[in-house]
């Protein structure tokens, strides 16, 4: 590899050149295998000696070493072209959605973007101050699921306001919404979940129409504040398709 190329590679760890290149990183055998499987354009692909023969760009231990972004480095690494995906002015109102305000953990989005492909949602719908989806930490804990699942960014109140407008349910998880196991759920809308810290904004709880709550056990018990936001989608995610007939 040329001390360009390396630099190139290396410089996707920001989001400014992931967005001003519009391609992130990928890597391992199995999540870059699945990437070529896929409509997603893989631009540039390297590995060592015995991966992707004939397919890739063979580099050595230590140039992988430079270029991963993994605590370990890989076998292989993928430069991948981002998809486009267009997005509407309010959530469809013929299925179910996730929309995440400010969640910023990246291990946290990307197991929700990998929650979101197992129950079959297939678009999340972000505030801009949310994590990126292609940030390297990201990619790797979705295993997979970002190939499958459209991530959006836009101003959320708006969309959210637009979705409730339209009649389609907006639900949000809150201290003092109804239990969700005692709730009527429908078959469509969009889920709300919101940061790690603060929870969902003042701006995008004014749009809900139903408010949920994931109740503790037994209610009265003295624990834990509250869920982590990765586990709570989670939780209500398979109530909603538990319910589904």
């Amino acid at each position: 590899m040329t001390k360009a190329e390396i630099q190139f590679v290396r410089s996707l760890a920001d989001k400014r050149a992931r967005d001003e290149h519009r391609c992130f990183i990928a890597e391992g055998d199995k999540l870059i295998g699945e990437i070529l499987d896929s409509a997603l354009r893989v631009k540039h692909l390297y590995a060592i000696e015995g991966h992707f023969a004939g397919r890739a760009e063979q580099v050595s231990p230590k140039e992988m070493e430079r270029i991963s972004q993994l605590k370990t480095a890989s076998t292989s690494l993928a430069v991948v072209e981002q998809p486009l995906h267009p997005t509407s002015a309010s959530a469809p109102s013929d299925k179910l959605s996730l929309a995440l305000d400010g969640v910023q953990n990246p291990g946290n989005l990307g197991t929700i973007i990998r929650l979101a492909d197992w129950f079959g949602i297939s678009d999340i719908y972000c505030s801009p101050d949310t994590a990126d989806c292609y940030n390297p930490k990201v990619v790797q804990a979705t295993m997979g699921a970002i190939l499958r699942v459209r991530v959006h960014y836009l101003p959320l109140a708006d969309f959210l306001a637009k979705t409730a407008a339209e009649k389609t349910p907006v639900y949000g998880t809150m201290l003092d919404g109804e239990n969700i196991y005692s709730t009527t759920l429908s078959t469509n809308g969009v889920i709300v979940m919101g940061n790690e810290g603060k929870g969902v904004s003042e701006e995008c709880a004014r749009s809900f129409t139903h408010r949920l709550l994931i109740p503790s056990y037994p209610p009265e018990r003295q624990g834990s504040e509250s869920l982590n936001v990765a586990m709570a989608t989670g939780i209500v995610c398979a109530e909603f398709r538990r319910r589904m007939p």
